[in-house]
């Protein structure tokens, strides 16, 4: 009698364990973070410190358009700091080749503000890392809703898109109460190339294109750097660079750019304020 009644409770007590697993919720996994992996893999696991007071970076947080979602990056050094920004790093986390571009800046022209266009290809972190002239890495990040952007179909036909391949076009702009060519400036490089990212398909043959990209891009005024640029695949179709520096004076503005596959565009203006 005992026995069975110590069996009966033993069922009844297994059963709503059961039940009770059955019912309640188990806890949600933690979603996949990849930022402690990419400051090991892009950063050698260098310490970083708090950027907020460094450098900003502006991105909507929802996307109209997953495939040129507009970025910008700006430093916030007070005009006494000492430090210079030496390069900063755009990471989006989720995106296939999260090192979406690393930006040097040129000793002597100040820049203070670069803006351009990227591919995001599912809900993200997106950081930035400035190392200045301390030697030391600043980081801050925003978190973009956006997905697909990587794989989203070119805007032009292969056609169209050849016509245009490695056609450069600069503009320069003065602000009303200073001279052209010198001064606080604002200037805007635009390269024609598909910048493939390898994970679109062609729509008529529905196979993959190969992954096509600008990977660098080296922006001088007379002979002094202003702006370099290593780029990747989220960098967007016909890269777009728009950035602030402070001009020395220079008679003209030269740009080089090169790609996957080994073509070398390059092009100089006039350094006055239409850039003709």
């Amino acid at each position: 009698m005992y026995r069975h009644h110590f069996r009966l409770l033993g069922a009844m007590g297994l059963l709503g364990a059961t039940l009770a697993m059955q019912v309640s919720p188990s806890p949600a996994a933690e979603p996949y973070d990849p930022w402690p992996g990419l400051v090991q893999d892009v950063f050698s696991n260098r310490p970083m410190s708090d950027g907020s007071d460094v450098i900003g970076i502006e991105m909507p947080y929802r996307a109209e358009d997953a495939a040129i979602v507009p970025v910008t990056l700006k430093s916030k050094l007070a005009p006494d700091d000492s430090r210079q920004v030496r390069t900063i790093t755009l990471v989006i986390d989720q995106n296939p080749a999260p090192m979406a571009a690393k930006f040097e800046l040129g000793p002597d022209a100040r820049v203070s503000e670069i803006s351009t266009r990227v591919r995001v290809n599912n809900y993200t972190d997106v950081h930035a890392v400035a190392e200045l002239s301390d030697g030391k890495l600043y980081m801050v990040k925003t978190f973009v809703k956006a997905s697909g952007g990587c794989s989203a179909p070119a805007g032009k036909n292969a056609e169209e898109a050849n016509a245009r391949l490695g056609q450069m076009k600069y503009r320069q702009f003065a602000r009303a109460e200073q001279g052209p060519t010198n001064g606080l400036r604002e200037a805007q490089i635009m390269i024609g190339h598909p910048n493939n990212s390898g994970l679109q398909m062609d729509q008529l043959t529905h196979l993959y294109i190969p992954a096509f990209f600008v990977d660098e891009l080296h922006l001088w005024q007379d002979g002094s750097p202003v702006l370099s640029m290593v780029g990747g695949i989220s960098i967007s179709e016909d890269p777009n660079i728009r950035f602030t520096y402070v001009s020395n004076g220079a008679k003209t503005f030269r740009a080089e750019a090169k790609d996957t596959s080994g073509h070398v565009f390059q092009k100089e203006w006039k350094a006055d304020a239409s850039g003709s």
